[in-house]
């Protein structure tokens, strides 16, 4: 069969290959409907960890996060976490790689992890999720 669109311009991968390729992403990977609907649930199986800076995260964060700049990850921040913990980490957004960075040393100390895909701006500004905010004196 002949495909003449620009979605096509490429051969699609055979479903065997699709599959694969999707099942590999998606074991690396969630995004904030998965995550938010665990926290109504009351699923407490793995940590959200926020990589952001400490400033950014007071500014703003998903409920239930915890800070942990992904500069700081290292055996001995780490220590305090069993290795069945499981992680899911967000960073700013899809223009950021700070999630991506906080996973690769996350997985290389060997903890399961994903990244929330869309970060900290999607659970916000889109999906309109609960944050926690830090109040300045100038909004009381």
């Amino acid at each position: 069969m002949t495909h003449t669109s620009n979605a096509y311009t490429y051969q699609a991968a055979r479903s065997h290959q699709a599959n694969d390729f999707f099942a590999e992403k998606l074991a690396n990977e969630t995004d904030c409907s998965d995550v938010y609907a665990d926290i109504k649930a009351g699923n407490k199986n793995y940590v959200l960890l926020d990589s952001r800076s400490r400033e950014a995260f007071d500014k703003s964060h998903a409920i239930t996060a915890v800070s942990m700049p992904h500069s700081e990850i290292n055996e001995e921040t780490f220590a305090q976490y069993h290795k069945d913990t499981l992680f899911v980490v967000y960073c700013w957004g899809p223009g950021c790689n700070g999630a991506t960075k906080a996973g690769l040393k996350i997985s290389a100390l060997g903890f399961a992890v994903k990244e929330m895909i869309g970060g900290i701006h999607y659970w916000e500004d889109f999906e309109r999720y609960p944050v926690n905010r830090r109040i300045t004196e100038v909004q009381k």
